[in-house]
């Protein structure tokens, strides 16, 4: 039988199963508070300066500035403030940037070495580095810090989510994909409470971290992806893990036979990489517009957030409410991506296109235009279909790349949004040009988001692809069902094929 058959034969979402995603998506809510680790450890608490009429040269900064004592900071311990300010978001770009490199390192490995050692290896090194951190004793040193803490965080979470889809069968690929969105999201909120009764930034970093331990010595118990496993030709192992899979589920029986295929001939040949991507047509296809896609995801998501300006109030309510507000996109795509008549395609279209249009339609409406429909209101619209279309589009890419370069895939695309983040903070100050200069780019990005996504084909009720050979072969059958081979006879050969 091929993988989908004994997925179906053990069971798709078994018991075991649902332990081993369970604590996958669980591990979420540590990777969020490393995440939004700089948001109240480099919050700036009220000051005064003594003697405001006399020059403070660097060195005499601790003898002018005194801090609110309501909680302590970088910016409080090492005198953040005025010309030294840039240093809080230099911390954080340099997080950014290590999430950017992680991502284009841990997804090849994983998919050269193996799924579990290379998430084993990133989460120790993230609890090492997160330490160092919480210990730094210069700023330097806790700057770099982040940077090592961006690499490893951003390319460990990359491989579980990979882990969290190659567990279960395809059909339960769009739930764990949501769940683990939707735990990110919480743990954004259980961060803001965890920083509420925690006011020393140091004690806050070191409590933090303290689960990814736990996390780590019961990572152990967990198996190698047999996804990953049967795809590098490793047959015997897989149906080790699938019988393990089948005990735990209570549904024991004759022991999983998985058929030789060529799969497994093209993995002993071929050393796949990251290139592949750029070799195959398929491939090449793909990428370029989910890259697209995860930039302007990353790109609107982020930018609507900064655009809207600091909000007024409690920190630590606002930054809950950061995460909370995202909760309602997660139902809406669970919903619509497994409608036959949506999928996943057309859902990520519909998802960018509409917080496309909210965007470009708060250009036309002031603030105070209507308690109903404002500025805020429509921005708000545009937050909530953007963070659904990035909930869909990591299931969607998920799909879309075969077994042996999955992780490389989407290693690639998490780069492309990481592009996306970094440039958000810059479109806001857009303003300076016209009032409406950021929506109309937020809105012309998603639209044209939405309409590329629409070339990429549907991946829902469909098998996915092991290798680059079944790739190709299925999106050849594809294109000869569809009227477009008819149109086009020139695409009547395998060569032609683009998506």
């Amino acid at each position: 039988m091929d993988l989908d058959e004994a997925f179906r034969t053990v069971g798709e979402f078994g018991c075991r199963q649902r332990w081993m995603t369970g604590f996958l998506i669980l591990l979420q809510v540590y990777v969020a508070c490393q995440s939004m680790l700089i948001v109240l450890v480099g919050a700036a608490p009220d000051y005064h300066i003594v003697n405001e009429d006399v020059t403070i040269h660097k060195e005499d900064v601790a003898k002018h500035v005194r801090f609110d004592e309501n909680f302590t900071s970088i910016v409080s311990e090492w005198y953040l403030i005025k010309e030294e300010s840039y240093k809080v978001n230099l911390a954080s770009s340099l997080y950014f940037g290590g999430l950017l490199v992680g991502n284009l390192l841990f997804g090849p490995l994983s998919d050269k070495h193996g799924r579990k050692p290379v998430y084993l290896t990133g989460l120790v090194l993230d609890i090492i580095f997160s330490y160092v951190t919480a210990l730094a004793p210069t700023y330097e040193i806790f700057a770099l810090s982040r940077l090592f803490v961006g690499m490893t965080n951003g390319g460990m979470s990359l491989v579980t989510f990979v882990l969290t889809q190659e567990y279960v069968g395809k059909s339960y690929w769009a739930l764990t994909g949501s769940l683990t969105n939707l735990m990110f999201a919480v743990g954004i909120a259980f961060y803001a409470l965890l920083g509420y009764y925690i006011r020393n930034w140091r004690t806050l970093a070191f409590v933090a971290n303290s689960p990814g331990i736990v996390f780590f010595l019961l990572s152990f118990l967990l198996p190698e992806s047999p996804r990953w496993l049967y795809s590098q030709g490793h047959v015997a192992k897989a149906e080790d893990v699938l019988q393990y899979m089948a005990r735990g589920n209570g549904r024991e029986g004759p022991p999983i036979k998985l058929r030789e295929c060529g799969v497994l001939q093209s993995a002993r040949d071929t050393s796949h990489s990251v290139f592949d991507l750029v070799k195959y047509k398929v491939l090449l296809r793909r990428t370029i517009i989910l890259m697209y896609i995860w930039y302007v995801c990353s790109l609107v998501y982020y930018g609507l957030t900064l655009n809207a300006g600091d909000l007024k109030g409690n920190l630590y309510v606002n930054v809950a409410l950061s995460g909370l507000v995202e909760l309602p996109a997660f139902p809406l795509c669970l919903f619509f991506i497994e409608r036959k008549w949506c999928g996943r395609g057309r859902a990520t279209a519909g998802f960018l296109t509409f917080a496309g249009f909210a965007c470009l339609f708060t250009m036309f409406l002031s603030e105070d235009n209507s308690i109903f429909i404002n500025q805020t209101i429509l921005a708000l619209l545009g937050k909530l279909s953007v963070s659904a279309a990035f909930n869909v589009v990591y299931i969607y890419t998920s799909e879309l790349y075969p077994t042996v370069v999955r992780n490389a895939g989407l290693g690639v695309c998490a780069m492309a949004c990481r592009f996306g983040g970094i440039l958000a903070p810059f479109v806001p100050s857009m303003k300076s040009l016209n009032p409406s200069m950021p929506f109309m780019v937020f809105g012309i990005s998603g639209l044209t988001a939405g309409i590329l996504s629409l070339i990429l084909p549907e991946t829902l009720n469909r098998p996915i692809a092991e290798s680059i050979d079944d790739l190709q072969s299925t999106a050849y059958q594809l294109l000869n069902k569809s009227r477009r081979v008819t149109a086009f006879p020139e695409l009547q050969k395998p060569s032609s094929v683009t998506c």
